[in-house]
Order: C-alpha cells, then sequence, then structure tokens
C-alpha cells in the first residue's frame, strides 16, 4: 500500500513535500520562495498543499519550539474512555489549546494525546475537567523523565 501512496504522488509533489520536512524558508512568503526553488509560482504551491491536505498526504505545516525553554510543561495523557463517548471525548480535548497528538488506540486506554500547559496549576485544572467528562473511565498522566527528540523524514524518490 506504501509504494501505492508514493507512486500516486506527481515528481513536482514528491519535490514540494521533501523541502517542506525540513527546509521551509523563513521569510514572510515562504510559499513564493518555494515557489522559486521549485520553478513555479506560489499560487501553484499554495493549490498543490491545499490539494494534498484534502487528500490525505499533509496534515499540517507548522514549527516546533522547546516548549520547556519557552516555560510550558508537557505531558503524554492516556484516558480509557467507553466506546461511545469516544468522538465527544476526543472533540472536547481538541478544544484545548495545548492539547496535541490526539489519536485513538486500542487497549484498555483508548485516547492518549499530549498536553502543554504555561502552568502546573493549569494542566491540573485542564486534566479536572477532562476527567470528568462524560465516559472517561480513567486517566494516565504520563511525564517524561528524559526528552528524546527524533527527527523523522520521508524522502520521496
Amino acid at each position: 500500500m506504501g509504494d501505492d501512496i508514493v507512486n500516486s504522488l506527481t515528481d513536482f509533489d514528491k519535490r514540494l513535500l521533501n523541502i517542506l520536512q525540513g527546509n521551509l524558508p523563513l521569510c514572510s512568503r515562504p510559499f513564493a520562495r518555494l515557489g522559486e526553488m521549485l520553478d513555479t509560482t506560489e499560487e501553484h504551491v499554495l493549490s498543490r498543499l491545499d490539494e494534498l491536505k484534502r487528500e490525505g498526504y499533509l496534515r499540517r505545516i507548522g514549527t516546533f519550539f522547546n516548549s520547556e525553554q519557552l516555560g510550558y510543561h508537557g505531558t503524554l495523557i492516556a484516558l480509557r474512555v467507553a466506546e461511545q463517548h469516544l468522538p465527544a471525548v476526543a472533540q472536547a480535548v481538541n478544544r484545548y489549546a495545548g492539547a496535541t497528538h490526539n489519536y485513538e488506540r486500542e487497549g484498555d486506554y483508548n485516547l492518549w494525546f499530549t498536553l502543554l500547559t504555561p502552568s502546573r496549576a493549569a494542566e491540573e485544572k485542564i486534566l479536572a475537567e477532562v476527567a470528568a467528562l462524560p465516559g472517561v473511565e480513567g486517566l494516565m498522566s504520563l511525564k517524561a523523565n528524559r526528552r528524546y527528540k527524533i527527527n523523522v523524514q520521508f524522502k520521496l524518490a
């Protein structure tokens, strides 16, 4: 299946996605600069990105910051949620600005997300609210003892 996905992308799409994974220009008009790098226009780059997102090849374009250096606290949250409440709980979690990587998983703890907050008090408040949501039967906050950052890039040929 993986080969089918890569083969259905155009050569332009592959070149664009390769650049986006680690070399998005830091300037006032990054997509215009990408257009120059790829011998096309800003409009074409934006159009292709919109289509790639719509087709599910691309989830988001964003930056990574060292959240601890910025004063934020992070934790991985595992929730045990009654099956019929999963969509509503996932939507409620997504409304918190610091909630990311919200995914359904197999097993007893079936909804996992990361949470970044500006203080431990804010974290505790959010976790108490999440724990009280209808259908939430259990919550584990799994703080990291050591941070590992893995840079994964998929080189599309």
